[in-house]
């Protein structure tokens, strides 16, 4: 059994040049998710991908490694859900047909966490200066 919980943040974005990590982290710490510890330690390792396409490409390999660690490993995919996208769950269902096509069952599949963002940095940026 791990001695830890450890979340792996798939996200949009380029290292070092996006708000992305620092909203995961303060989001995190702030809604304090149940499968977060709340006494010993975690991890958040933050993976970001540069475009959403690429995103939705590495996820099943990510899930896949997800899954190897352990029941204490979480996998959350954090995407926009902008102008070329109808739906969150249109949005999903792109994830999942990639998935699928990769292999991924469809229970392997309902493991994932979704956070999508509509006009991510107006929202980002509230959620940061008032905490809704």
């Amino acid at each position: 059994m791990a001695s830890r919980t450890q979340i792996v943040c798939l996200c949009e974005g380029a290292r070092g040049r996006s708000i992305d990590p620092v909203f995961i982290n303060k989001l995190i710490k702030t809604l304090r998710p149940p499968w977060v510890r709340q006494f010993g330690s975690n991890y958040v390792r933050i993976d970001p991908r540069g475009s959403r396409k690429a995103v939705i490409g590495a996820l099943p390999d990510t899930l896949r490694e997800c899954l190897a660690a352990g029941g204490h490993t979480t996998l959350m995919v954090w995407a926009d859900c902008d102008h070329d996208c109808a739906t969150p769950e249109a949005l999903v269902t792109i994830f999942r047909e990639e998935a699928t096509r990769q292999g991924i069952t469809g229970d392997e599949f309902d493991r994932v966490v979704f956070i999508f963002a509509k006009d991510r940095i107006e929202n980002w940026i509230e959620f940061i200066e008032t905490g809704s």
